[in-house]
């Protein structure tokens, strides 16, 4: 990931969900953080492969 274009982004859960979603990504060798951007990820491309790609402007 371009370190210069990182960008913080808070998030309001319940706390039995991210000890659970914590330890999902730990087992699965990742942090939290690391597998947050795994799934919107696929989810981004997911929605592209259906509705083609995602074209950004500079605002975003």
């Amino acid at each position: 990931m371009d370190k210069s274009n990182e960008k913080h982004f808070g998030l309001r859960v319940d706390g039995d969900i991210l000890a659970k979603f914590r330890y999902v990504s730990e087992y699965e060798g990742r942090s939290a953080n690391s597998q947050i951007i795994q799934l919107m990820l696929k989810f981004i491309a997911e929605y592209e492969k259906e509705h083609g790609k995602i074209v950004l402007d500079d605002k975003n």
